[in-house]
């Protein structure tokens, strides 16, 4: 690329000023605003990367720019995980200062028990003789992931969502077929609000 610009390479091969390129996209993204305390800046880039490769310049330079990323896994998009969020890599700056009291509580225990999912399920492909509590664990990774899986168009609000998942990592699901576990959750949303609709005011009044 450098030698078609007629510039110096510099990493990879890239212009020596990508960074800078980078940098003066994102003013673009720049609201200027003296009501609103100034301003603010949104901006949405997506990069593609090589094999997955999220080391790379570019997508590394973006990452330093901006205020976290959503990584995108075609393994897991193939494996009908969608949307294909590799938590492992995904992160957010902002993290649980945008989250309710009640949703840090139950997302950080599902991140980590995702985590742990996920690495000892490429261990389990070497492995020919799993342990019990290994196998149970990988059973509720399998129940978590289920959960997750949205259909479209249609939203849940952020007591819902504070309700399934407390219902995952607290091993409600544990019992069920995996097949079973949406269905289970839809029904069990459905009852509470016709027959538990404070259940709403209770997670909000307990978050403040």
């Amino acid at each position: 690329m450098s030698l078609l610009l007629r510039r110096p390479p510099g990493r990879e091969a890239y212009p020596g000023d990508v960074f800078y390129l980078h940098s003066r996209l994102l003013e673009r993204a720049a609201k200027s605003s003296s009501q609103l305390g100034e301003g603010s800046m949104t901006a949405l880039p997506i990069v593609e990367t090589q094999s997955g490769d999220v080391s790379a310049y570019i997508p590394t330079n973006v990452i330093s720019i901006t205020d976290g990323q959503i990584f995108l896994s075609a393994d897991l998009f193939n494996a009908g995980i969608r949307p294909a969020i590799n938590v492992g890599i995904s992160v957010s700056r902002v993290g649980s200062a945008a989250q309710i009291k009640a949703m840090k509580q139950v997302a950080g225990k599902l991140k980590l028990e995702l985590a742990q999912f996920s690495e000892l399920e490429a261990f389990a492909q070497f492995a020919s003789d799993l342990d019990k509590a290994t196998q149970n664990q990988l059973a509720r990774g399998q129940r978590l992931r289920k959960l997750l899986k949205q259909s479209q168009s249609a939203p849940l609000t952020v007591e819902e969502q504070i309700i399934t998942i407390y219902t995952g990592t607290n091993g409600y699901l544990d019992s069920l077929e995996i097949g079973q576990v949406r269905k289970f959750l839809v029904e069990l949303r459905a009852y509470l609000k016709m027959n538990k609709p404070q259940f709403q005011e209770i997670i909000n009044w307990n978050s403040s």
